[in-house]
């Protein structure tokens, strides 16, 4: 059984949220604590975490960078915030996802139930020799999940990774930005057009020499993205 962990100081929040995953078929475990939960986040094996951004002790964006720092599972960042920094801030520290309060607990569950496939599949690789893609000093591993860059590991994040694997895939073809989210986030587009603007600049920081003058990804103004080869 999947085990989703639950980081949210709002009771009444967290008890709603935790039955709707439980009727899910998740096992479900609450911390209504930061430094708390973030201990718990680190001694013990889950599978996703909804984390809260406004929290007694320390704030989900420690919280969330802190984690990021040992594990690579994702995290859907929720908050009553609805500032636009408040979101890039949290996607540049790695959260997945982003939800602002009010929403439904039934999209929460299939935002879950989103996230968790789309990284059961890509780790759950039983491909007997890795899976590479090298583009000019650029070595991706799909099946360890690992970026070479001249020879220099570089840590990314599931989304940050799958992205840039995507876009590597498919060379020289210009996606806009809404095709990239419907791709990566197996969700609607409509709101979150930031997410992949916030991951492509997260991207470039750790490919290009120059992240001002990319080399590798292009922006395609009016339309979006291409993978340069």
């Amino acid at each position: 059984m999947s085990r989703i962990l639950i980081i949210e100081d709002e009771e009444a929040i967290a008890d709603l949220e935790k039955d709707y995953l439980e009727l899910s078929g998740f096992e479900v475990n609450i911390k209504n604590q930061g430094e708390e939960g973030l201990q718990t986040a680190l001694s013990e094996e889950f599978d996703l975490i909804v984390l809260d951004l406004m929290l007694p002790g320390m704030d989900g964006f420690e919280i969330c960078k802190r984690i990021r720092e040992e594990k690579n599972i994702p995290i859907i960042m929720v908050s009553a915030k609805k500032d636009d920094i408040d979101k890039i801030r949290g996607l540049g520290l790695g959260a997945d996802d982003y939800m602002t309060k009010p929403f439904s607990p039934s999209e929460l569950v299939a935002r879950v139930k989103a996230h968790m496939a789309r990284y059961d599949r890509l780790v759950g690789s039983t491909q007997k020799n890795n899976d590479i893609i090298e583009i000019r000093g650029i070595r991706i591993d799909k099946t360890a999940r690992r970026v070479i860059v001249d020879g220099v590991e570089k840590a990314f994040t599931g989304k940050e990774f799958d992205l840039l694997t995507f876009l590597a895939e498919h060379p020289n073809h210009v996606y806009t930005k809404e095709e990239l989210f419907r791709e990566i986030w197996d969700m609607d587009s409509i709101g979150d057009i930031a997410t992949v603007t916030v991951h492509i600049k997260k991207i470039r920081e750790k490919i290009e020499y120059d992240s001002a003058k990319p080399q590798y990804i292009e922006t395609i103004w009016g339309v979006g993205y291409r993978f340069k080869v």
